[in-house]
């Protein structure tokens, strides 16, 4: 028996400890799918805190256990989603932040910033899928999209990447 899905059941019954010990599984996951939406420290922290109020108001509408993951980092785009269309009206970009590298490590945030060049709506596939090990088919359930639509984005955020490294390179020349 699964482990994660026994803590699961545990917390859907009320098991306050079973639900802070999935959060505690998941916590960086929801970090870096935060930050990748957000890259901002105190809109992460928000978005985190209401996801996980939302999952435990709501952890017994989930059905199946094994999808716990995927059902909380749903939640977590929605709110980012949220967060972030009502930062589109300040219009601001912050670079990252030294203590932002020191938490995340120098090769999470080379990862961002790499992505950075990608729209947004190839940017998250890209976190889940290279950053997170989602499956496509995961991925494709989280932003309820289509299977394909993911692979063609994920084919051509690579080419995207490709050129723009490409670019900097020559430029490093």
């Amino acid at each position: 028996m699964n482990t994660f899905n026994t803590m699961v059941r545990r917390a859907k019954r009320g098991d306050a400890e079973a639900f802070i010990g999935l959060i505690e599984a998941c916590r960086m996951t929801l970090r870096r799918v935060a930050l990748g939406y957000l890259r901002n420290d105190e809109d992460v922290a928000d978005v985190m805190q209401d996801t996980i109020l939302d999952a435990f108001e709501h952890i017994s509408s989930l059905k199946k256990e094994e999808y716990f993951k995927t059902w909380i980092v749903r939640i977590l785009i929605n709110r980012c989603t949220k967060k972030y269309r009502s930062n589109q009206r300040k219009a601001y970009l912050e670079d990252y932040s030294e203590e932002a590298v020191s938490d995340v490590g120098k090769a999470e945030v080379e990862f961002r910033e790499m992505l950075s060049v990608l729209p947004d709506d190839s940017r998250i596939i890209f976190q889940l899928y290279f950053g997170e090990q989602f499956s496509i088919k995961e991925i494709a359930q989280i932003l309820e999209m289509n299977e394909n639509t993911i692979k063609s984005r994920l084919h051509r955020g690579k080419e995207q990447l490709r050129v723009s490294l490409e670019g900097k390179a020559l430029a490093a020349r």
